[in-house]
């Protein structure tokens, strides 16, 4: 799963970062300040809904957009949580690339439907 993320998310301009648990996304969220965090609801060390709170709570992270995605039925739950967007699994390519562009335009006030290169700063995920 993580490979197709990748893929996706780089093929449409996102500069991608992994962590392995919820802890290390964490940290690695505190460290980078990404601009958006996507998360799995069910991850080991921190569940994703847990991530959320904390992110949301930590001055240094507050500002990152959150996306949740799971085969649970958790939209709410996400939302509670202070997510941005939850999406379902199966993930579908082009719903999560519009996705991460529409949180990224909600953030930055930019077109969602920029095309490709059309910064010189690709976002963090």
């Amino acid at each position: 799963m993580r490979e197709l993320e990748t893929y996706f998310l780089t093929e449409a301009g996102f500069k991608v970062t992994f962590a392995t648990d919820g802890l290390e996304a964490l940290e690695l969220a505190r460290t980078l300040r990404p601009t958006i965090v996507i998360t799995e609801i069910l991850v080991p060390g921190l569940d994703g809904l847990a991530l959320c709170r904390r992110l949301k709570a930590d001055e240094t992270t507050r500002k990152a957009a959150v996306l949740v995605f799971s085969l649970l039925s958790a939209a709410a739950r996400a939302h509670d949580a202070g997510a941005d967007a939850f999406l379902p699994k199966p993930l579908a390519a082009q719903r999560l690339v519009d996705t991460v562009r529409g949180l990224l335009a909600a953030r930055s006030g930019v077109s969602a439907l920029a095309p490709r290169g059309s910064s010189t700063e690709r976002p963090t995920l």
